[in-house]
């Protein structure tokens, strides 16, 4: 049996979506920059995938460019607001749990003379939204907030946000920009910026988070704002995104984003009933655990933090691994830096709660009779180890 709970950090590709690539690779092979039909058919799927990103936003087909993932997405925006508005102000804002996509840019931008003010979190990641507002200054040019927080779940206040952002800019005569990382939050949450996030300006997706192909991203970004280009060459992507298209993963994007869309209701009510059902046995079969991720609606359908004391997160999670149930204890794109979560540290958790934590993803494949076989397996691993006193 093989088991699946790590959907945050990567999806299994659908099968279509497999199909329509392999197909795409072996025959309509074209550059789609080409002016013969080869060219001409593969810019036509493109267009098609674009349109059905655009449906996913809300937006139009002229505000979606394709990118190499969501990292490239957030570095783009980043990078190119401060180019495109560093004489009008320097302060950027961002919260303290983004991706490191965004804290590292954020980085970056404070080494070469920008003022960041990081906004911090409550005990289940909800973000400080007083201190958002204080922060908000008239030098201020951009504002980065995530959808949904990778490891706790969390979904972000974006509309709320926005709408602070405008009656700002309304009030002060500013423009300050609005970004989202909504890596987490495509297929899970809505995103449309004509209905839930009306106001964002730009936003970052990933096609491996929603049962896409790896390496494939896409940036919305409003029409008529003067973003610089991050990668420059040959000017594809309307000059926003130099370098050959990669045909085969923008038309697998397409068809995953327009899966998510069309399912989007069913998708969320299987990983809502999943997340439910592993949650609810938890909390009452293991005792001494810590849920760290909000128990209400304002958490993603799609993720469950839960710390189990007096273990370590690692051993809980390769204990299961041999029994064919993969989770995570974190952010799959900081695994490998040395140091805890800066997510859990930021939500003030102490150094044995970080430790002892493990994060369950869910997607619409996982079921509730799974779930039970889960449970089981982790009351067995966490008793286990407490026996053995291995946390010390």
């Amino acid at each position: 049996m093989l088991i699946y709970l790590d959907n945050s950090s990567t999806t299994r590709q659908y099968d279509q979506v497999t199909d329509v690539m392999v197909q795409v690779m072996r025959d309509t092979y074209g550059n789609p920059s080409s002016l013969h039909s080869l060219g001409i058919a593969a810019e036509k799927k493109v267009r098609e995938a674009r349109k059905a990103l655009a449906a996913v936003f809300g937006g139009t087909e002229e505000e979606i460019y394709f990118t190499s993932g969501g990292t490239e997405s957030d570095n783009t925006v980043l990078s190119g607001a401060a180019e495109a508005k560093k004489h009008t102000g320097k302060k950027i804002i961002v919260s303290a749990v983004e991706h490191p996509a965004v804290l590292e840019p954020a980085k970056r931008l404070e080494e070469a003379g920008f003022e960041v003010e990081y906004i911090g979190v409550d005990r289940q990641c909800h973000l400080d939204m007083e201190q958002l507002r204080r922060a908000l200054t008239k030098d201020t040019i951009l504002i980065s907030i995530m959808g949904v927080n990778n490891e706790a779940g969390t979904i972000m206040p974006v509309g709320e946000i926005a709408r602070m952002k405008d009656e700002f800019n309304r009030v002060h005569g500013t423009n300050v920009w609005l970004h989202s990382d909504a890596v987490q939050a495509l297929g899970k949450v809505p995103v449309s910026v004509k209905k839930e996030w009306c106001g964002v300006d730009f936003i970052s997706a990933s096609g491996h988070k929603i049962h896409g192909p790896k390496g494939i991203g896409a940036l919305y970004a409003k029409k008529g704002l003067n973003l610089k280009p991050f990668m420059v060459g040959g000017g594809q992507e309307r000059h926003m995104r130099s370098g050959t298209e990669n045909t085969p993963g923008i038309i697998g994007f397409g068809l995953a984003a327009k899966i998510a869309l069309d399912n989007f209701e069913d998708r969320r009510a299987a990983m809502t009933a999943a997340r439910k059902h592993l949650l609810e046995g938890i909390k009452q079969e293991i005792p001494d655990v810590l849920i760290n991720s909000p128990e209400d609606e304002t958490c993603c359908p799609s993720v469950l933090n839960v710390s189990f004391m007096g273990t370590r997160g690692e051993v809980i999670l390769h204990t299961l691994e041999q029994d064919g149930i993969f989770v995570s204890t974190g952010s799959a794109c900081s695994s490998n830096k040395k140091g805890q979560s800066h997510v859990l540290t930021a939500m003030g958790l102490n150094d044995k709660e970080i430790e002892s934590a493990v994060r369950f993803s869910f997607s619409e494949f996982n079921t509730v009779e799974e779930m039970d076989y889960v449970l089981d397996k982790v009351k067995r691993a966490v008793i286990s180890f407490r026996k053995l006193g291995s946390f010390r």
